[in-house]
């Protein structure tokens, strides 16, 4: 039998720039919106430091989650329409839809490599934990914030619900390329998205694509792939997020070795230390790690003070291409950089990105996604590539683009003459 939620007195709506409003109509989802670890993400970026690459970049998770819990109530509703839906599952798939990011920390991706951490283990903790939204999912009944949290780890029974928030084509997606697009202000992320939702049907517990809407998923793919060479991976956001990265690992090294701050970092003492709680990570956001940058400037440790001041005002890493001649270099390259009194460990930082912009289902493989079928007018399925030449001729195509990042103005401050400096500027061809 279909649980009944208690709905809103009053449908309430947020202004969104990407779908132009987000109606909320359910009591639970808008308390969980009013959670302290849901409004926290209003301060930690989509984006992360391409801030710094592209100015309006400053758009922050909250937005997101909130746009992706818009996409999937959309579809749920297109779904329920054509009896392709149990009713029963709607509120656990628009909870996960709505706090499948509450997890992430501050600068998400950099500092999940420097401490270890995954948003989404954390996401299920803060489901699962002592917490406002697990208080207010378990009011829904004993092991509703089980199956939320069993969504986000993609584990639960029912496939469909799993893969409109996790699959090719799922709400996280269809919402970050769109609203990442808009606020960027480049053009490669924009697909025809209400052109997908209409060709969507649902057949073997997944989701599916009309043939007569191909054209519109292959164009969902390819900018998805732009997005990621020309904004995910911009050479200068991952010169910010290099710098970033040997801040926060600098910052670690030095509280390890009981280096005395001017300005302790108290709040992350305890992840310094291998021993932080959930409550611990909650009071972590963008705001905290920022007020440190800016304070560390002071502090009397050189590297420290120099990384933090480049990131407060982006004096940023050159990067030059990491070839096969450069890497045979590397050794020398390092050894010129301690001959000139810079620190390779922190100074130099070989960086690689790399995507596939549609990969067939490989078992086993990290973060594996089932492949996208297209509904042939026979009723069968056949995988996309198989009907695409657009997609066939990238499918498992993986791009690696490798940069090797350093302070040209360090070098350029060598004495003319130096041989390290000769030797860098030779290797680096600069």
């Amino acid at each position: 039998m279909t649980r009944s939620y208690q709905k809103l007195n009053e449908e309430k709506v947020f202004k969104d720039p990407v779908h132009r409003y987000i109606h909320v109509r359910d009591r639970l989802i808008w308390d969980l919106i009013g959670t302290p670890e849901f409004q926290r993400l209003r301060r930690i970026r989509q984006l992360g430091t391409t801030f710094l690459t592209f100015h309006g970049a400053e758009h922050s998770r909250f937005g997101h989650s909130l746009g992706v819990y818009e996409i999937a109530r959309r579809v749920i509703d297109i779904f329920k329409y054509r009896n392709h839906w149990d009713d029963s599952e709607t509120m656990i798939a628009l909870c996960a839809a709505l706090l499948h990011d509450v997890g992430h920390g501050p600068f998400s991706h950099s500092f999940e490599k420097v401490f270890g951490t995954n948003h989404e283990e954390y996401t299920q903790k803060i489901i699962l934990g002592n917490t406002e939204i697990h208080r207010l999912l378990e009011q829904q009944g004993q092991g509703f914030a089980e199956k939320v949290a069993d969504v986000i780890g993609k584990t639960y029974p029912n496939r469909l619900v799993v893969s409109l928030i996790s699959s090719q084509i799922d709400a996280d997606r269809m919402d970050y390329l769109l609203r990442d697009a808009y606020f960027t202000g480049v053009s490669y992320g924009h697909f025809d998205m209400e052109r997908i939702w209409r060709v969507m049907r649902t057949q073997d517990d997944q989701i599916v694509f009309k043939l007569s809407g191909m054209h519109a998923v292959e164009d969902y793919i390819m900018s998805r792939y732009q997005m990621y060479w020309q904004v995910y991976f911009h050479p200068v956001t991952r010169s910010a997020e290099v710098i970033l990265t040997q801040i926060l690992h600098r910052a670690k090294v030095l509280y390890q070795e009981g280096f005395h701050f001017k300005y302790a970092p108290h709040p992350l003492i305890k992840i310094f230390e291998g021993k932080m709680t959930l409550q611990d990570y909650l009071k972590l956001d963008e705001s905290v790690i920022l007020y440190f940058f800016q304070a560390w400037q002071e502090e009397e440790d050189a590297i420290l003070s120099d990384l933090c001041f480049r990131f407060m005002n982006r004096r940023l890493f050159k990067y030059v291409e990491f070839t096969p001649s450069l890497i045979g270099s590397k050794d020398r390259l390092v050894e010129a950089f301690r001959d000139a009194g810079i620190d390779p460990d922190y100074y130099l930082e070989v960086d690689s990105s790399s995507n596939s912009p549609y990969d067939l289902y490989r078992p086993g493989e990290e973060g594996e996604r089932q492949p996208i079928q297209l509904l042939m007018p026979d009723g069968t399925l056949h995988e996309l590539s198989q009907e695409s030449d657009v997609v066939g001729s990238i499918t498992g195509m993986r791009r690696t683009d490798c940069k090797l990042y350093y302070p040209k103005d360090r070098i350029l401050d060598l004495p003319e003459h130096s041989p390290y400096r000769k030797t860098i500027q030779d290797i680096l061809g600069i």
